[in-house]
């Protein structure tokens, strides 16, 4: 049964598997934009833009706020920040995973090292 971390974190990482939605998170990292600001580099209609708006905003990456007739999209850094303690983890996990191996390889090569000179009669 997935609780509901897992659902967000899994909402967040589907809206950033898109590069369209990545791009539109960067440019909302340096401030607000209107929808039209934010579909301006690309080369999509109006409905397409709005889907990735919807994807990022169900991602609880983007909020849209209303003031008078200009509704800008805001970056919601909270989702971001779960994804990178996430992956921080991840990477802690394997960081020491991989500083075993490297320590058995040292282990067995030392270890290798003597066993090679007594096969070949060299006194070890």
């Amino acid at each position: 049964m997935t609780n509901p971390a897992q659902l967000e974190l899994d909402r967040t990482f589907a809206a950033l598997a898109h590069p369209v939605r990545r791009a539109m998170l960067q440019r909302l990292a340096l401030g607000p934009a209107s929808p039209s600001e934010l579909a301006a580099p690309f080369q999509m209609s109006q409905p397409a833009i709005s889907r990735h708006l919807r994807v990022l905003e169900g991602a609880g990456l983007i909020t849209r706020e209303r003031n008078a007739q200009w509704r800008p999209c805001v970056l919601q850094s909270e989702p971001l920040q779960e994804a990178d303690t996430w992956l921080l983890e991840l990477r802690r996990i394997w960081e020491d995973r991989l500083d075993r191996l490297d320590t058995y390889i040292q282990h067995l090569h030392e270890g290798g090292e003597s066993t090679t000179n007594r096969e070949h009669g060299d006194g070890g």
